[in-house]
C-alpha cells in the first residue's frame, strides 16, 4: 500500500480539497523497540538510534541468533490487572497503541455503529499458545488459563481494541504475514468509502520473541547473524545485509471520513489517498517484483496519481539479500528512480 499524499500540520493543506469520501489520518499510536509511544519512537528514529539489542534470556544462548528488537516499554504494565491476565502480549501492544492513537485523534465522538476496527497480525497469540502448551505438559490440563482461546486467536487484537473503544461497525483481522498491517489500512479505507463507517482504528501488531519463532526463522536462513553488533544488524539495502532482525510492537492510526473529520475540526496528519492489494501466486516465501508492481500501480490509480507525483517511498525493506533487491526493482518500475526511499526497519527491526 502506498500513501500517496501527506498533509502538513495545517488541516487540509494537501494538493487538493478533501472530498467527503476521502480518508484522513487523524490519530497516531505506537509501541516499538525505540519507544513506548509515537513521540519517543519518532525522536529515537530521527536520532539514528537502534532498538535492536542482544537477548539476555537463558534460552537465547541455545540459538544461532541471539538478537532482537524487544519493545522499549513493556505494554503489559500499562494495563490494569484484569487486562494483564486476559490479553496476549501482541494484544496488549495493540491496545496500548490504539489507546494512544484514539487520544491523539481527540477521542472522536462517533456513534458506536459507525466505528470499526481493523488490526492485522502475522502470528497473533503465538506466545500464549506456546506458554499454555508448556503448562499443559508440565502441570496438566487444569493449569491451562480459561482465557487461552481468545488470547491466541489471530482476531484477538482486533477484538480487544474493539472492546476498548466500543466499536460496533465490525472488528476485522487481516492475516497476511508481513503485509497484515498495511492491508488493515486498505480494509479500513474500504469500510469508510463504502459508507459502513465514519471512523476506523486500523494498524498491525505482533509480539512473538520466542525460541521456537527465532529458531524457525534462523532455520530458513532469514535472520541476520550479527550477534556481536546488534545495533548494526538490521541494514536494509546495504551491500552487506544478511537478513532481517525479528522484533515486536504495534502501530495504529485513526482513519476518518473527511466530511466527519471536517465537521468536528479534527487535526489531520495525512490523507490516505490510495491503496492496492495484490497477490503474485508465485511462492510462499520468495517475493516476485511483478506482484509488487501491480500493487503499487493499483494504489496510484486509486489515488488518481502517477509515479512522477511521488517524492518519497517508505519501503518494506527487511534487509534480506533477495527481498530488498526485488523491492528496489518494483519501486523503480512502478514509481521511478526519482523518489527518496527510507527504511524504518534499519532502526526497529522487523515488527510485523
Amino acid at each position: 500500500m502506498l500513501p500517496a499524499t501527506t498533509e502538513t500540520n495545517r488541516p487540509y493543506a494537501g494538493r487538493r480539497t478533501p472530498r467527503s469520501a476521502d480518508v484522513l489520518v487523524t490519530g497516531l499510536g505506537a509501541t516499538t523497540p525505540l519507544g513506548g509511544d509515537v513521540p519517543s519512537s519518532w525522536a529515537a528514529l530521527l536520532s539514528g538510534r537502534s532498538g535492536v539489542t542482544r537477548l539476555d534470556t537463558p534460552w537465547a544462548e541455545r540459538l544461532p541468533v541471539r538478537i532482537a528488537g524487544g519493545m522499549y516499554e513493556d505494554p503489559v504494565f500499562r494495563l490494569d490487572r484484569v487486562r494483564r491476565r486476559r490479553l496476549d502480549r501482541s494484544q496488549a501492544a495493540a491496545v496500548v497503541a490504539a489507546g494512544e492513537a484514539w487520544t491523539d485523534a481527540g477521542a472522536p465522538q462517533v456513534e458506536a455503529e459507525r466505528l470499526a476496527v481493523v488490526v492485522g497480525t502475522g502470528i497473533g497469540g503465538g506466545l500464549t499458545l506456546l506458554e499454555q502448551d508448556d503448562r499443559l505438559e508440565q502441570r496438566g490440563p487444569r493449569a491451562i488459563s480459561p482465557h487461552t482461546v481468545p488470547m491466541l486467536m489471530p482476531n484477538g487484537s482486533a477484538a480487544a481494541v474493539g472492546l476498548l473503544l466500543g466499536a460496533r461497525a465490525g472488528t476485522h483481522a487481516p492475516n497476511s504475514a508481513c503485509a497484515s498491517g498495511a492491508e488493515a489500512l486498505a480494509v479500513g479505507t474500504l469500510l469508510i468509502r463504502s459508507g459502513r463507517a465514519d471512523v476506523v482504528v486500523a494498524g498491525g501488531t505482533d509480539a512473538c520473541l520466542h525460541p521456537l519463532a527465532l529458531g524457525a526463522f534462523a532455520r530458513m536462513r532469514a535472520l541476520s547473524l550479527r550477534n556481536d553488533a546488534p545495533d548494526l544488524a538490521s541494514r536494509p539495502f546495504d551491500q552487506e545485509r544478511d537478513g532481517f532482525v525479528m522484533s515486536e510492537g504495534a502501530g495504529m492510526v485513526v482513519l476518518e471520513r473527511a466530511g466527519f473529520a471536517r465537521a468536528r475540526g479534527a487535526h489531520v496528519h495525512a490523507t490516505l489517498s490510495g491503496a492496492g492489494v495484490t497477490s503474485d501466486a508465485y511462492d510462499v516465501t520468495l517475493p516476485a517484483a511483478e506482484g509488487q508492481v501491480r500493487a503499487i500501480g493499483a494504489a496510484l490509480r486509486d489515488a488518481g496519481l502517477t509515479g512522477t507525483d511521488i517524492d518519497h517511498v517508505n519501503a518494506h525493506a527487511t534487509g534480506t539479500p533477495l527481498g530488498d533487491v526485488t523491492e528496489a526493482v518494483a519501486v523503480r518500475e512502478a514509481v521511478g528512480r526519482h523518489p527518496a526511499v527510507t527504511a524504518c526497519k534499519s532502526a526497529t527491526g522487523h515488527l510485523q
